[in-house]
């Protein structure tokens, strides 16, 4: 008895409403999973591989797709899809070759997906790393940085050859960089093209390579670069310093040079966005009967009036005592000061004394739970127990 058919949108794990896009990709991903050449010998995941390669193609059809959705497998028994179960199916007229190009490019290197142009390429970038302070990250700052940069050879002018000789074209590839590998597949051959092998992309061989850059073509040293840190930088962000890279691909513009900033922590100040925070300790008095304190910021300290009674964890904003804007630096945050009341952990006999006198002006408030004021807490009376009771009976 002949295997039943699985439903060729759960073959592929789409919906029915998918479209040719997302049916594409979804086809691509299982095709590549079940691949004979990357599973070889494994005679289920042909099968697999050729089962979905049958939905794809009914699918990816218009006409057949219509077909298919209103007769199921039996629009095709007969003739294509066969009875003798996936071996037998007729794939003409089903558009494989921009697939089976990226497919076989992921497999042996090569493929559409992986062509190179032989055009001027920029540079890779170059990463770094500085500290600055939480102060240098709120006005901004200058650093200088050691980098490791690569020039031209000044010997062979770039060219990686020894002065007296130059580079060859690459028999390989004739010059281009590309070779063109024509792999066989199920469905016929294939052509995927590759970095060539002999020239690794220049196609140039260099036969006598100059002995100060040993045929690179660049000279490695070490620069000292000054890096401009923007006022209102924050912990983790980048500063891009441009052509201060790697050297470009014929003839393409240098690379960057990426500056992560970290930011120091601070003792007293804490950031958020463009905003930040402080707690200032203020005494009873100062709280009580309103004072001038003195609060300190990026900017300095600065003079604030307490108002007579402020309670405890009181807010109070300083405008524009914040981080700058990255985007206009004219543009400052606020700084945002939580005031808290301390409680004097030491006191003189006098100022003891001063402090009852007070409380008995303000209220009384040591002598609210008094004799008078309700029944004093008597403190639990220990029951007795055997060991007691016998060491009464000795004292007695």
């Amino acid at each position: 008895m002949a295997e039943a058919k699985r439903d060729y949108y759960e073959v592929l794990g789409v919906s029915k409403d998918v479209d040719e896009a997302t049916l594409k990709k979804a086809y691509r991903k299982v095709a590549k999973k079940y691949h004979p050449d990357m599973n070889p010998g494994d005679a289920e995941a042909e099968k697999k591989f050729k089962e979905a390669s049958e939905a794809y193609a009914i699918l990816s059809d218009p006409e057949k797709r219509r077909q298919y959705d209103q007769f199921g497998h039996a629009a095709f028994e007969g003739g294509a899809g066969g009875a003798g179960g996936y071996g037998g199916f007729d794939f003409n007229g089903a558009d494989f070759s921009d697939i089976f190009g990226d497919i076989f490019g992921d497999i042996f290197g090569g493929g559409r997906s992986r062509n190179r142009s032989q055009g001027p390429m920029k540079g890779a970038s170059i990463r770094k790393a500085v500290r600055i302070s939480f102060e240098e990250a709120v006005f901004g700052c200058e650093k200088e940085l050691d980098v490791i940069l690569k020039d031209p050879c000044p010997k062979c002018n770039g060219t990686g050859a020894k002065p007296g000789t130059t580079p060859e074209t690459c028999s390989k590839c004739g010059g281009k960089g590309q070779v063109v590998y024509s792999q066989q597949s199920l469905f016929g051959m294939v052509q995927n093209v590759q970095t060539c092998p002999d020239c690794h992309g220049t196609g140039k061989i260099i036969r006598e390579k100059c002995p100060d850059c040993a045929g690179t073509g660049y000279i490695s040293s070490k620069k000292k670069i000054s890096v401009k840190i923007p006022a209102g930088i924050d912990d983790g962000q980048s500063v891009r310093i441009r052509d201060k890279g790697e050297p470009g691909v014929n003839g393409g513009p240098r690379g960057d040079l990426l500056v992560q900033v970290t930011v120091s922590r601070h003792p007293i100040f804490q950031r958020q966005d463009v905003h930040i925070f402080s707690t200032v300790p203020i005494s009873f008095a100062q709280a009580a009967l309103g004072a001038d304190i003195r609060i300190k910021t990026v900017d300095g300290e600065v003079i604030y009036n307490v108002k007579p009674g402020t309670k405890t964890d009181t807010k109070v904003r300083l405008k524009g005592k914040g981080v700058p804007s990255l985007r206009n630096p004219q543009v400052r945050g606020d700084h945002y000061v939580t005031l808290v009341i301390q409680t004097p952990e030491k006191l003189s006999h006098e100022a003891k004394e001063a402090l009852r006198k007070f409380d008995e002006l303000a209220g009384n408030t040591l002598n609210q739970a008094g004799k008078n004021d309700g029944e004093k807490e008597k403190p639990e009376k220990k029951k007795k127990g055997f060991m007691d009771k016998v060491k009464e009976a000795f004292d007695d």
